[in-house]
């Protein structure tokens, strides 16, 4: 049983943007770290962002930067609180609505999965923060929008949390720093020497460090949680994780939106779950496919306690900086593969062709029961929480009408999360716990790194190594990064800086 608990996420547009400006600086000028989460109109050519050459993804990706439009901006600061027992952070999570006032793209396929996720179009045009995209214009570098914000981030200084991050990077730089450059290595090169205390993804983070069998947002957020739970029950050794959050009263209490987080829950009986989410008639509520997770993991500590006199600690699916392509299966050694059924992890995906949060960050999948033609867009249906196939599962019977009823009474309450802000709010927590995970057992912190493994490491999908955010020997800054350098830090700054292109 995970504990409940009310996340406050501020809306920030247009009307109160100045008004809510000091506050917002002053969380990103004292936060430990700034978890981001983007939500964006759209991503082009679905088969270019699985390209097997990493620089023609990357080209893939500019091209709809260049084209498409941030729609929603959200960011989470932690700021770690002294003098605790336990690692305890006070979080303040805002949700920026935003609206490019030049002309882009906006997909069919993005405007349902918003509308249908509660994204309000026409709060949008009508309240949302304006901007530009590309190199500044004029009064872009003085005073207050949303460019100034991204501005202020930087001289922060803070670590950058993402979660399945590089397409949220390369948006980010195009709509709110400069133009971004053609090459994939001045790309890394420049966001080396924008976050000098480093890139975090939780999206690596989860597949390499703490190896839960899927990776995708919702279900890694409520994994932590409940293991952070159930460790606090044990009443064993070691710090756990605590959050804390400001109480907003005044005229700053009506752009405040609580989010639920309810406790999960533990039915009788079997589990009739499935990570897949089309059409299907099992029940997909994260809380269940954790809790089948869960006592499948059991059942199979106790096949090998038997068999073998021990436990194994980590999934035998999981493999260190190793992925199974699509359609590999990976035999069980102790049962019989059940009959064929084909169950896909994916996050929130309502069809062929939604793209969960508009950024279907790819993902190639850890085994299906049976080979099965997949479309492009089935592939990279999800958010950053891309399409994973997680294994072949036991064969479930069909959800009841009461368990259905309760699955949806339950997305009600908690509203959806599917939101820039909260999810900014969840690649935090994710993060945090992973910090606080290493820690408990035994690994001394480090100063220099909050995760050391995973320190500028952005995953890729499809990929068995994660792209690493340096800048290379022969790489070289480009012109209009080092320009924005010296609005960032002003003039002199950055003139050691060898080379430009």
């Amino acid at each position: 049983m995970t504990s409940s608990m009310v996340v406050p996420v501020i809306d920030v547009q247009n009307d109160n943007f100045k008004e809510l400006w000091p506050a917002m600086v002053l969380a990103i000028k004292t936060a430990s770290f700034i978890a981001l989460d983007t939500e964006l109109s759209g991503l082009g050519n679905r088969k270019a962002l699985l390209a097997e050459c990493i620089e023609d993804r990357y080209k893939a990706i500019c091209n709809a930067a260049r084209t498409r439009s941030v729609l929603s901006l959200g960011f989470a600061c932690y700021k770690k609180l002294e003098n605790k027992d336990d690692d305890t952070y006070l979080v303040q999570v805002y949700n920026l609505t935003l609206l490019c006032s030049e002309e882009y793209v906006i997909e069919p396929q993005s405007v349902q999965f918003l509308v249908q996720h509660g994204f309000d179009f026409n709060k949008q045009y009508a309240e949302g923060v304006p901007y530009l995209r590309g190199n500044d214009r004029g009064v872009d570098a003085h005073g207050m929008n949303i460019r100034m914000l991204f501005v202020e981030l930087l001289r922060a200084r803070k670590p950058l949390v993402l979660h399945n991050g590089l397409i949220d990077m390369v948006f980010l730089y195009q709509c709110f720093y400069a133009q971004l450059p053609d090459k994939l290595g001045t790309f890394t090169a420049d966001l080396s020497q924008m976050f000098p205390a480093g890139i975090y993804d939780t999206k690596y983070a989860t597949e390499y460090e703490l190896r839960f069998a899927a990776s995708y947002l919702e279900y890694a957020y409520k994994k932590c949680k409940l293991d952070n739970s159930k460790s606090i029950e044990a009443g064993g050794g070691g710090r756990h994780l605590f959050l804390e959050f400001c109480n907003y009263s005044g005229p700053l209490s009506n752009y405040v939106d609580y989010r639920p987080c309810l406790a999960g829950f533990s039915p009788d009986g079997l589990l009739n779950v499935c990570h897949n989410q089309y059409h299907c008639p099992l029940s997909h509520d994260t809380d269940l496919i954790i809790q089948h997770d869960e006592k499948k993991k059991k059942r199979k500590r106790k096949r090998k306690n038997s068999s073998q006199g021990k436990v194994e600690g980590a999934p035998e699916s999981k493999q260190p900086h190793m992925e199974l392509k699509q359609n590999q299966v990976i035999p069980d050694k102790d049962t019989k593969p059940p009959p064929v059924t084909e169950l896909v992890d994916g996050a929130q995906a309502q069809g062929p062709e939604s793209d969960e949060k508009m950024k279907t960050k790819v993902e190639e999948g850890n085994g299906v029961r049976e080979p099965q033609a997949v479309s492009i867009d089935e592939e990279m249906k999800t958010d950053k929480e891309e399409v994973e196939r997680n294994g072949v599962s036991e064969p479930q019977p069909l959800a009841t009408p009461d368990a259905k009823k309760e699955e949806s009474k339950r997305k009600k309450l908690e509203g959806g999360t599917h939101r820039a802000g909260f999810d900014a709010f969840m690649t935090g927590y994710i993060f945090s716990y992973a910090a606080t995970l290493t820690e408990r057992v035994g690994k001394p912190p480090s100063t220099e790194s909050w995760l050391p493994e995973c320190l500028n490491k952005v995953y890729l999908s499809g990929k068995s190594v994660p792209m690493h955010i340096v800048k290379s020997t022969f790489s070289k800054s480009f012109k209009a990064h080092l320009h924005k350098m010296d609005v960032v830090w002003g003039k002199g700054v950055v003139s050691k800086v060898e080379g430009t292109v």
